[in-house]
């Protein structure tokens, strides 16, 4: 599994941004785009009261060029070589569009351009609740936790649930909590299967309890433009997280853990009888993983000699650990749920590649 922040660094991370952090909805039609001859796009918003001026992350900008129907790669050549017609674009729509805007900041940068029916659950309010039910586990271990710019992560296992895979092949139960502020995924729960010989994750993600970011429409009769803040908004998601509470016990239970476990466990009866550079070739066309990402998977199959399902499966997480990118390690984490759960007619393809 890859290694992360340490949960004080966490903490102290969360408690830094909500001093910074301001969410305001807007009507399309008071923000307005700015872009400087070196590609630098400013959002202003609602320019009559002078609100503010704000950088867009790229994420951002993805999301503002989605809502406007503007092709993003032709929304950055315009930034990049046509600014004057980029602003003369963004703004010609955002003018004639109706809709409110959900925009979010922190650090004097928009980081997301939202729909005003976005739910907020933000990190800090997630952390605060669940973080007591995840230490009350029994030996509970924080072995990965996380912030990057689109999600949190907290994965904790316990060594209280434990099954022995095969001889000297111990995993241990555990649980994983995600979720974006900004607009790229749910809020989750998820069963997290933990390999004591290589520090693998195994992310089961078939009984994960999901929440997503949709409430109602946000806005104020009497000001076109509604600042919210973390400090003077209370969510009233009290019985979502005792929902929480229910699933993160529900995962580490000896019931739950050992169905995940002893899928594979079967999966070691798998053996790849064709050709392993074909194997990994299907897995890397149907699961979209790149030349490197194709490359890396090979090695660790190779390198650990276990030509079976099981193999392939530790080859996939262990890869993972390797990955710079947090976000995109935690995806080859899933993906080695997704295939403990392949079908037997899924599983022969990838076997028999030749």
């Amino acid at each position: 599994m890859k290694s992360g922040r340490s949960l004080v660094n966490l903490a102290q991370e969360l408690e830094r941004q909500l001093t910074t952090k301001r969410d305001l909805v807007v009507p399309s039609s008071l923000l307005q785009c700015r872009t400087d001859e070196g590609g630098d796009l400013k959002l202003i918003i609602d320019a009559r009261q002078g609100d503010g001026e704000y950088g867009v992350t790229e994420l951002a900008r993805r999301q503002l060029a989605e809502k406007l129907k503007i092709p993003f790669a032709y929304f950055e050549r315009m930034r990049t070589e046509q600014p004057v017609l980029l602003d003369r674009n963004v703004n010609t729509w955002l003018q004639s569009d109706d809709d409110r805007r959900m925009i979010r900041t922190l650090d004097g940068q928009v980081r997301a351009v939202l729909s005003d029916r976005y739910r907020r659950l933000d990190n800090f309010d997630l952390a605060e609740n669940v973080l007591p039910i995840l230490q009350r586990l029994e030996g509970a271990r924080f072995e990965s936790v996380e912030l990057t710019d689109t999600k949190m992560y907290l994965k904790v296992v316990t060594p209280r649930v434990e099954y022995e895979i095969a001889p000297g092949d111990v995993v241990q139960a555990g649980i994983v909590i995600s979720n974006s502020e900004v607009g790229c995924g749910t809020l989750s729960v998820q069963p997290l299967v933990f390999r004591l010989v290589c520090r693998n994750g195994l992310i089961a993600p078939d009984r994960a309890l999901r929440k997503t970011h949709v409430g109602r429409t946000l806005h104020k009769d009497d000001d076109p433009v509604s600042v919210f803040r973390d400090d003077t908004l209370a969510a009233d998601d009290k019985a979502f997280f005792l929902k929480v509470r229910d699933v993160v016990e529900a995962a580490v239970s000896e019931a739950t853990f050992r169905q995940v476990a002893q899928k594979m466990q079967k999966a070691r009866d798998i053996r790849l009888t064709g050709d392993p550079v074909k194997a990994v070739e299907v897995l890397a066309n149907r699961y979209t993983l790149n030349e490197s990402e194709r490359a890396g998977v090979l090695r660790h199959l190779i390198v650990e000699g276990d030509l079976s399902a099981y193999g392939l499966v530790n080859a996939v997480t262990h890869f993972s650990q390797g990955v710079e990118d947090y976000d995109r390690a935690t995806e080859f984490e899933a993906l080695g749920g997704k295939l403990i759960d392949l079908p037997a007619s899924e599983w022969k393809e990838l076997a028999e590649a030749a």
